[in-house]
């Protein structure tokens, strides 16, 4: 293991544990300069001990880099790996070894953390057969949204790393936002070369209960949509969830084949279990996502599938344990009607 690989193994366990702020951004800019400093050089700093002489490097950070040196597992990095591994219930693990993709994580394209070959690399070694990148559409600025030539850029990259990553797959995509009159922030020739859209609601998520559920049958009634992203807005302790008709907007997620979420993220795990129920008493379509933006952040699907396995959602109804052709066939299928 080379300082840079335990490095970035910890921002992994951090990321996976949640950890924000100053710690996690203390590990990444210990990465940074590891990496951009010759190798030869870090080895002469570990053994007269002045690693920490070079800007970002601290003792934590310097200890790690100097133990793998010495060719050991930095003792920092057993701990972590220890400390951050997941439970998983026996019910859950069932839709857990289902799983064969992610349909919702985002990249540094937009406001995600790592790279989108790291992304498929972390993606590939937690058995995914496929994932699909959904970075933010052009108006929420604040997450540096794709605009239409990004988007387009974008294209090419993915068509360049899925030569190289073959047989895994990364798929086109995208979390659109739902507009307050219920049109996607993206035009349609670039929504039908997706090949899968999440559209979720990321503004004015206090609108009056008619307004919001127009908003959001609108969208799931749209062709173009896939998945219905986090669909209460909630940030539990922080945000309140979205006032809407539940039977109104899961009636049209069953009668449109739009898939309902269930977002994995700690401070989401949306939506709550009796709307959960609800979309699953309409017939509804799950897909249990990450809404990852970060590597370690990959390894959340479990919460989702505690949630899956509480609200006995049939595993064949969730999008994302089908092989890539027929989560494929099912998206163009929506697409044509």
């Amino acid at each position: 293991m080379t300082p840079a690989e335990a490095l970035q193994r910890i921002v992994h366990c951090l990321d996976r544990a949640h950890v924000t702020g100053f710690k996690t951004k203390a590990w990444v800019r210990a990465l940074d300069v590891v990496r951009s400093t010759d190798p030869d050089e870090l080895a002469e700093r570990a053994a007269d001990g002045t690693l920490t002489d070079l800007p970002g490097i601290g003792d934590s950070t310097g200890r790690v880099i100097a133990e793998a040196l010495e060719g050991r597992v930095p003792a920092y990095l057993t701990k972590l790996e220890a400390e951050t591994a997941l439970e998983v219930s026996p019910e859950a693990q069932v839709y857990r070894d289902a799983l064969r993709g992610d349909c919702h994580l985002h990249s540094t394209w937009s406001d995600g953390g790592a790279t989108i070959e790291e992304m498929a690399t972390t993606a590939i070694s937690l058995g995914h057969e496929y994932m699909v990148l959904t970075d933010h559409s052009p108006r929420l600025t604040i997450a540096h949204g794709l605009n239409r030539e990004r988007l387009l850029a974008q294209f090419e990259d993915l068509a360049a790393l899925n030569e190289q990553l073959a047989p895994f797959r990364i798929l086109t995509g995208m979390e659109v936002d739902i507009l307050e009159d219920g049109q996607l922030d993206l035009d349609d020739d670039l929504l039908a070369r997706l090949d899968l859209v999440v559209a979720s609601v990321h503004s004015k998520l206090r609108m009056e209960r008619p307004l919001m559920t127009q908003r959001m049958v609108l969208a799931a009634a749209s062709p173009h949509v896939d998945i219905l992203g986090h669909c209460t807005g909630r940030l539990i302790g922080k945000r309140p969830e979205s006032v809407f008709d539940a039977d109104y907007v899961f009636a049209a997620c069953a009668q449109y084949g739009t898939a309902v979420e269930i977002n994995s993220r700690p401070e989401r795990l949306d939506p709550p279990k009796e709307l959960l129920d609800l979309a699953l008493s309409y017939g509804c379509y799950v897909s249990i996502d990450s809404d990852a933006h970060a590597t370690g952040q990959l390894e959340w699907q479990p919460h989702g599938c505690e949630k899956a396995a509480a609200s006995e959602v049939p595993v064949e109804r969730v999008i994302n344990t089908w092989p890539i052709d027929e989560l494929l066939a099912w998206t163009e299928t929506a697409e044509a009607a």
